[in-house]
């Protein structure tokens, strides 16, 4: 005989990732809640995630498990680049993939574009354990804008693009689209890489489909991956974009060599096992490929 079903606690914040389907942190303290004029923040302590930061009820990143989202965003591309040293991040006001970027000691400049102010002003707050510092380390450039116009405007070429955005919809949804993708294209030197994250293979199929179908209107090599962020409620699909590269041909151990020659040595989760195992995609995943 099935449990019968419990409602949620008063204190649960719910994100649904389809109309049957979410999942529910409980808050042990709101830090705070306000609207910035562009989206709703809050900043809650829980105890499983620790401090966390909700964008209009979507869950973005946590102090417990930031790694597994902002290590395979940054440095699938980072390690498949021979040497990246200018780099572009569009969002990412939280700080996190900025503080993974700036491991590799060949960096010399992070610009890290962010439409929205406050998120930054919370991150400084309230997260220090994501961005650990990142945010106002020398090499990083910081600028309050809108990241399509700053792409279109901008003549620098860069090695590396992230895209380390919320969902689509409210601010970031013309960054979807494929003239957003190719003025990022335009953007990149020779070589160059751009990585974003898509959605969840199960809640957004269609989503899924439809990104790369767009990316692949920008990028002759588009390489979907896969990795685990319990806070986007399990498997989430993120992709690797570039003209040239192609991060199917490190193996193991030439990632596992980089990282050793780059003295990275602080992940908790990207090593090169799990660089090859998240390029391989289960077969329900290749189904969603275009």
């Amino acid at each position: 005989m099935a449990e019968p079903r419990l409602p949620a606690p008063a204190d649960a914040l719910t994100e649904w990732l389809a109309p049957d389907w979410g999942f529910s942190i409980r808050s042990a303290k709101r830090r705070e809640a306000f609207h910035s004029g562009l989206q709703a923040i809050e900043v809650h302590d829980s105890e499983s995630f620790g401090t966390l930061l909700r964008l209009d009820g979507h869950f973005m990143t946590s102090e417990k498990d930031e790694f597994f989202y902002h290590e395979n965003l940054v440095h699938m591309a980072a390690i498949t680049h021979d040497a990246p040293r200018r780099v572009l991040i569009i969002g990412g006001g939280d700080g996190g993939s900025a503080e993974e970027l700036l491991k590799h000691p060949g960096i010399e400049r992070v610009t890290l574009v962010e439409i929205d102010p406050a998120v930054v002003d919370v991150a400084r707050r309230h997260l220090q354990g994501v961005h650990r510092g990142s945010l106002d380390d020398p090499r990083l450039t910081l600028k309050i804008e809108d990241g399509f116009a700053y792409v279109q405007a901008s003549a620098e070429p860069f090695d590396l693009i992230v895209l380390d955005l919320t969902d689509p919809g409210g601010p970031s949804t013309l960054l979807y689209t494929p003239e957003f993708y190719r003025a990022c294209a335009a953007r990149l030197g020779e070589g160059g890489i751009m990585t974003l994250h898509i959605a969840s293979p199960l809640a957004s199929p269609q989503r899924i489909r439809e990104t790369l179908l767009g990316l692949r209107q920008a990028f002759g090599n588009v390489i979907p991956y896969l990795t685990s962020v319990p806070l986007y409620g399990g498997l989430w699909l993120m992709a690797l974009c570039s003209q040239q590269a192609d991060p199917r041909r490190l193996s193991a151990e030439s990632v596992d060599a980089r990282l050793q020659e780059r003295g990275i040595h602080d992940l908790q989760y990207y090593n090169g096992a799990m660089h090859c195992a998240a390029l391989a995609l289960p077969n329900f995943v290749r189904a969603l490929l275009p």
